[in-house]
C-alpha cells in the first residue's frame, strides 16, 4: 500500500471542505434541464466552482450510469456530455458538451502531473529537502512542468471522483463483504490529504472519453473527405486557371507579331515611297537642266542669225 501524499495547504476559499454541493440525480431530471435551444456559452477561464461544478456533474453521471434509478434513468441514445452540460447549465456553469469534455481531460491529465510528483518525490530517499507542489510558486511549478493553477479544493475533489470510480470498479471482483468489511475497504473522504491513487485509476482516465471518440473519428473521416473535396476542386480550378493564362499569353505573343509584321510592312511601304519620290525629284531636276540648255541654244541661235 502506497504511502500518503503530503497534505495540500489551508485554503482561503470558503467551500474548501464542501467543493461539491451534494445533489442527487433525480435533481437532475429531464424536467429540470434547461432547454439547449438558444444557449449563450461562456467563454474564457474557467472559475474554481465552475470547474467543482463539472466535477460533480461526473461524479454523478457516473453514479448514475452505474446504478441507474428508476427516477432518473439512463437514456440508451443519450449523450454522457450532453447530461453534463445540462446539469452545468442548471448550476450556473455555462459552458458547452465539447469545453466540459475538454476541461475533464485537462484536469485529469493536470491532476495526473501533480500527483505523480508528490508520489515520487515524498517516497525518493533523496538528501535534498521535498519542496511540496502546494508550497511552490507559480514559477517554480512552471520549472518542474507541472500546471501552475492546480488548486487543493480542485485536487481534492478530483482524486475523490477517482477514487469512487476506482472502487466502483474493483466492487465486482470482491467476494461477497459484508458491510462492515465494505465500508473498512472503501476510504472515508476527510479534511486531511487526499489519498494516492495507484494505477488502476490511469485506466479510468483513459476511459473518460471513450463515449466520444466514435463520433470524434466520424468528424475526423467527414473533414478528410471535405479537405480532398477542396483540394481536387481548387486542383481542377488552378488546372483551369493555368490553362486560360497559358492561352493568354499565347494571343498576346500572337498579337505582338501581328503588330510587328504590320509595322515591318509599314515601313516597307515608307521607304518604297521615299524611294519613288527621290527618283521623281532626281529625274525632274534632269529634265529642268536639259530644257534650260536648250533655251540656251536657242537664244544662241537667234543672235547668230541677226
Amino acid at each position: 500500500m502506497s504511502n500518503p501524499l503530503p497534505p495540500p495547504p489551508p485554503s482561503t476559499h470558503h467551500h474548501q471542505h464542501q467543493p461539491l454541493n451534494i445533489i442527487t440525480p433525480a435533481t437532475t431530471s429531464a424536467t429540470t434541464m434547461t432547454s439547449a435551444a438558444n444557449r449563450e456559452y461562456r467563454k474564457g477561464n474557467w472559475t474554481i466552482q465552475e470547474t467543482l461544478t463539472l466535477i460533480t456533474a461526473k461524479r454523478l453521471d457516473d453514479e448514475r450510469r452505474a446504478k441507474p434509478s428508476t427516477s432518473s434513468p439512463s437514456k440508451p441514445g443519450e449523450l454522457r456530455w450532453k447530461w453534463i452540460e445540462n446539469y452545468c447549465w442548471d448550476h450556473g456553469c455555462f459552458r458547452s458538451q465539447n469545453q466540459c469534455n475538454d476541461k475533464w481531460d485537462n484536469l485529469l491529465r493536470d491532476y495526473k502531473k501533480v500527483r505523480q510528483y508528490q508520489s515520487s518525490h515524498s517516497q525518493s530517499q533523496s538528501s535534498h529537502p521535498f519542496l511540496s507542489y502546494w508550497s511552490m510558486e507559480r514559477h517554480q511549478r512552471k520549472l518542474q512542468n507541472l500546471p501552475t493553477n492546480m488548486s487543493p479544493e480542485v485536487f481534492e475533489a478530483l482524486n475523490d471522483v477517482l477514487q469512487r470510480k476506482l472502487n466502483t470498479q474493483q466492487q465486482p471482483h470482491l467476494h461477497q463483504p459484508s458491510f462492515s468489511q465494505s465500508s473498512e475497504q472503501l476510504p472515508l473522504k476527510t479534511d486531511q490529504n487526499p489519498p494516492e491513487i495507484d494505477a488502476p485509476v490511469t485506466v479510468s482516465e483513459e476511459s473518460d472519453s471513450s463515449e466520444t471518440e466514435s463520433s470524434e473519428n466520424l468528424d475526423s473521416k467527414t473533414k478528410r473527405k471535405k479537405v480532398r473535396k477542396i483540394g481536387s476542386s481548387i486542383m481542377r480550378s488552378a488546372s483551369v486557371l493555368a490553362q486560360t493564362l497559358k492561352s493568354c499569353e499565347e494571343n498576346k505573343e500572337k498579337r505582338h507579331q501581328q503588330v510587328m509584321e504590320l509595322e515591318q510592312r509599314r515601313l516597307q511601304i515608307e521607304e518604297t515611297r521615299n524611294e519613288v519620290n527621290r527618283k521623281g525629284i532626281t529625274d525632274l531636276v534632269a529634265a529642268m537642266t536639259n530644257l534650260s540648255g536648250a533655251i540656251q541654244s536657242l537664244i544662241a541661235n537667234h543672235y547668230d542669225q541677226t
